[in-house]
């Protein structure tokens, strides 16, 4: 499987310049997450990347493991029970409370509107925004009739929309939860990011989804790293390992979805490219049942937020009630 990053707004900026001068810190910085494996990896990723560009020894910073609600809960989907936030508000607290110095997480799993308080200081280089399909080889050969697991209102709408004759049954867990409920025939075929496979090392998992094709879901494939708006200090340091393109990237689809208003139900998805200095973004959204579908785009300078409002603002206006019912518009 072919995980490598497939967009040119996926491209990694400059690598930071190692500081092999800067003095290890008084006492190691704390780095949250939850203790998922996906996330584990991906702490491990973060902390790798600042301590060489410090010219630090790993030992400079600690993960610091919090099991989040979303975690803990696995028997409903997280729409029904509060959403993004049981992802994020346990590493929230330890920031707030001085627990840990920073955190890193999933930015597909992160609210569009945060607490003043907290600042997205860093995104990592994008990896693949990919979909990978577990049990066909693609979406057509999905047989008649089959169940599809997932409990993303996202990849349900997009499958039913290209395939109304399957079935879709929540299917909630880690990647290994996930795989182990395919194998013990829970559904015939599930949707898993590329990118969290080749983080785990699974690259040999299913068959790519090319991303023209089958929007993936908005910051797909990017891990952002957040600390406390006020701390200076911090935020410094993670601006050695900032990536830039990606960066804007991620504004970019974050300011769509704050305009369009959407929850955990509504079902939109994103494709951002970099063409020289400026951003392409296409967007599509979706009625939760896949029969209906609008899709817009809109070309603007990477640091341009207005611009992906304004589409919104767009596709709201184009799009029927069943789609518009579930977006509420500008938020603030």
């Amino acid at each position: 499987m072919n995980t490598s990053p497939h967009t040119p707004a996926q491209t990694p900026g400059q690598h930071p310049v190692p500081q092999p001068d800067r003095p290890q810190p008084d006492r190691p910085l704390r780095l949250g997450t939850r203790r998922s494996p996906l996330a584990m990896a991906q702490a491990e990723e973060t902390r790798a990347r600042l301590c060489a560009a410090m010219g630090w020894s790993e030992s400079a910073v600690e993960l610091c493991p919090q099991v989040a609600s979303g975690d803990r809960i696995q028997d409903r989907p997280l729409a029904e029970i509060g959403g993004k936030a049981l992802w994020t508000k346990e590493l929230d607290a330890a920031l707030l409370h001085g627990e840990i110095d920073f955190a890193v997480h999933s930015m597909k799993d992160v609210e569009t509107i945060r607490p003043e308080e907290i600042a997205i200081a860093a995104v990592l280089p994008r990896a693949d925004v990919r979909d990978v399909l577990v049990g066909a080889a693609s979406i057509a050969a999905i047989p008649q009739g089959a169940r599809v697991g997932t409990s993303a209102p996202r990849r349900a709408a997009q499958m039913l929309h290209a395939r109304p004759d399957v079935t879709v049954v929540s299917f909630r867990g880690n990647v290994a939860t996930r795989l182990a409920k395919l194998q013990a025939d829970e559904a015939d075929v599930t949707l898993l990011a590329a990118a969290g496979l080749a983080r785990l090392g699974e690259t040999g998992v299913g068959h790519v989804l090319e991303a023209e094709d089958w929007l993936p879901a908005p910051a797909q494939g990017a891990i952002g790293i957040e600390c406390l708006a006020g701390r200076a200090d911090i935020r410094a340091l993670l601006a050695m390992i900032d990536d830039a393109p990606t960066h804007a990237a991620i504004r970019a689809e974050r300011a769509l979805l704050l305009g369009l208003g959407g929850t955990c139900h509504s079902p939109i998805a994103v494709l951002t490219r970099a063409e020289g200095a400026d951003l392409v973004l296409r967007a599509a959204l979706f009625s939760p049942d896949g029969t209906l579908r609008i899709e817009d785009s809109a070309r603007f300078a990477a640091d341009d937020e207005a611009a992906p409002q304004a589409l919104a603002h767009r596709l709201l206006e184009a799009a029927p009630e069943g789609i518009r019912a579930f977006f509420h518009g500008p938020q603030a």
